[in-house]
């Protein structure tokens, strides 16, 4: 193999994100708006393209319209180079199905596989928010010999229950010695007592072994096709599987307070706290860092404006994200993270809360501890997330944590 090995990377961005309605009622998991400007699918296109890899597919099955929207107008690559990313939607191409799961996704697609030839294949998952540099995951992984590599992130031994966890051999720990969904007696690091390594949904694998293994799991009438609870375990089970642990990744500009950060946001109340994530003085997650950049499509809209500052009423946000196009017109924001082109009317207020694109919110209308969807309209004096049974009346989700959801498009009732 060449010292840099050609690389195809595919993105599974075909899941439905059941755990997150009523904000994947309309759209896939991965086209689901995030920090303001991005959807979720940016964070693994930016990771990608930052490592240098610019042959990349993104498989799509359910609601993929926005996301096939959104990729196919943004993530434009130099067609000169051969670079590209594709928007690859389900085919039926190998029987009258749909994907059955992710390894089935790739089985179906290995037409792409073949026609590329890639040294190596990096496959990811596309709802997950986070910084990773792939090129040393590859090098780890072709430094170990290994068919495939499992990238994990170190994780207290009581979330063990929630992640598919990671043992490793004795003799070597890059090795992987078993692979089990959801132990309720998981075996601690050796080095770290109270931690176990948690897959990360992120793959590396040498083509020839991918395509035996997706190959042979189609045939297997017993199979979910399911990349971590089916794939994982046939390499295992081999004997060439090997892990990647996520803190000896070491991304440019980043610093000891977001490093080594990653996000699952496959619920409400996840995807509500990453999204708090990126707004304190020192974020867990910052977005600032120029050095690995996240790219996203927005561009042409006019800047945030905050008007009136009279002493009657004061145009102001504090602790919060503000993107292009925002309004803010005497009402107050603290703690939010707001999408482009909002209207917040004259003595309206914003607090802890996620607003997504259009949402229109008039005058003395109050939101806390909310997320609204886009183009949600909130008429005058309304509140929204003060009180809960109230919410549930009107039909909305509350989370056992008390985070409002308002679905797209409502015109919300007083």
């Amino acid at each position: 193999m060449a010292t840099s090995p050609r690389v195809l990377a595919i993105v599974l961005a075909g899941g439905e994100g059941k755990r997150l309605m009523p904000l994947t009622s309309h759209r896939a998991k991965p086209a689901v708006p995030f920090g303001g400007i991005y959807r979720l699918v940016d964070f693994a296109l930016s990771n990608l393209v930052n490592s240098g890899y610019l042959r990349i597919v993104v498989l799509t099955q359910y609601k993929s319209h926005s996301l096939d929207r959104h990729v196919s107008k943004t993530w434009r690559m130099s067609t000169l180079l051969g670079n590209y990313v594709a928007p690859v939607p389900a085919q039926q191409r190998v029987g009258k199905h749909w994907y059955l799961g992710s390894a089935d996704a790739i089985f179906q697609c290995l037409n792409i596989i073949e026609d590329e030839r890639p040294d190596i294949v990096v496959v990811v998952g596309a709802d997950h928010v986070y910084r990773m540099d792939f090129s040393q995951m590859v090098d780890a992984h072709l430094e170990s010999g290994a068919e495939f590599s499992v990238a994990a992130i170190r994780q207290p031994i009581e979330l063990a229950t929630e992640f598919g966890v990671i043992e490793t051999t004795p003799e070597d720990p890059r090795r992987i010695a078993a692979f089990r969904e959801k132990p309720s007696d998981p075996v601690p690091l050796a080095d770290t007592p109270r931690e176990v390594l948690a897959s990360m949904g992120n793959y590396v694998a040498t083509r020839e072994a991918l395509v035996e293994a997706v190959t042979a799991d189609a045939a297997n009438p017993d199979s979910k096709h399911d990349m971590g609870g089916d794939i994982v375990p046939w390499f295992v089970e081999r004997g060439t599987a090997a892990v990647y642990d996520f803190k000896d990744n070491d991304v440019a500009g980043s610093t000891d307070r977001d490093r080594d950060y990653w996000r699952d946001v496959g619920t409400i109340d996840s995807f509500f706290e990453a999204n708090k994530d990126l707004i304190s003085v020192t974020p867990v997650f910052n977005v600032y860092n120029d050095r690995w950049p996240l790219y996203t499509g927005y561009t042409g809209l006019p800047p945030a404006k905050f008007v009136h500052g009279g002493p009657d009423r004061m145009g102001y946000a504090a602790d919060s994200l503000v993107s292009p196009g925002v309004i803010v017109s005497g009402a107050t924001v603290s703690g939010s993270v707001l999408s482009p082109g909002i209207y917040l009317h004259s003595w309206s207020s914003v607090s802890d809360s996620v607003l997504m694109d259009g949402v229109q919110v008039h005058r003395h209308a109050q939101i806390h501890r909310a997320i609204l969807d886009k183009n949600v309209i909130v008429p005058e004096r309304a509140r929204i997330g003060i009180d809960p049974e109230h919410d549930r009346a009107r039909g909305f989700t509350v989370t056992e944590s008390g985070i409002t959801v308002v679905p797209k498009g409502t015109v919300v009732s007083s």
